[in-house]
């Protein structure tokens, strides 16, 4: 079975197509943030690369966050609407577990940490376990310094990744028993939501497209700037 994956929760927009075969081919962009104009002709790319027409495609995969609202909403009706099109199914992954993914080999735990933006990050905690990584917490936003507290309160060896490390870095520099990984991992990767598609395809834990839905953690900024408004 091949598979689309679609990625858009944070600054970056990602696609990726494989199967049995692992990924097959994959783009990547995050110029000037335009998720909506650059997914389309990103599709049309990797489709091109792996010499694959979207018409072969018999699942599709999205990043359903949490993360950034207007990325979350591009990428999951863009999804949604080529599940549609082709009559197959979904499978929706989270994008902490995507940021978790690459550095599942580290006996450390691990913390994912995205920017969402009014000085908090979304973050979750997770440990390597045979075969991948699973996350030991409830998906959480809160402030840096919140994090970090956390943090400094296992007293474990924490291996950080994602954006919102290197954002608020300055929190967590302090804590010796704390690594923050480098930039290039810092965004949720449209590869590691293929591979982890396919693993939860072998299992047949698929999902219709009314099922698919993003999480949200708190409400969008401009709910919150309209509240604010009206209550100055």
């Amino acid at each position: 079975m091949l598979i689309l994956g679609i990625e858009s929760a944070t600054a970056q927009v990602g696609c990726a197509i494989g199967g049995h075969e692992g990924v097959l081919a994959s783009a990547h962009s995050s110029k000037h943030r335009r998720h909506a104009e650059n997914l389309t002709p990103a599709i049309e790319f990797i489709c091109e690369q792996a010499r694959i027409d979207l018409s072969e495609i018999g699942l599709v995969a999205v990043d359903v966050g949490p993360g950034l609202f207007t990325g979350l909403r591009v990428g999951i009706a863009s999804a949604k609407a080529v599940a549609f099109a082709l009559r197959v199914p979904m499978i929706g992954v989270s994008s902490l577990d995507l940021l978790a993914f690459p550095v599942r080999f580290s006996p450390r735990l691990i913390v994912a940490a995205i920017d969402a933006r009014r000085g908090e990050v979304y973050f979750a905690f997770y440990r390597q376990v045979p075969g991948g990584v699973q996350r030991i917490s409830d998906h959480a936003v809160g402030t840096p310094d919140d994090l970090a507290s956390e943090l400094l309160a296992t007293g474990e060896e924490a291996l950080l990744v994602g954006d919102g490390a290197h954002r608020y870095r300055e929190a967590f520099e302090g804590q010796a028993r704390v690594e923050i990984v480098d930039q290039g991992s810092s965004h949720p990767s449209a590869a590691s939501l293929v591979q982890l598609a396919h693993a939860q395809a072998l299992r047949e834990e698929f999902a219709q497209i009314d099922e698919i839905a993003p999480i949200y953690l708190r409400r969008p900024d401009a709910e919150i700037n309209w509240i604010t408004r009206d209550s100055a």
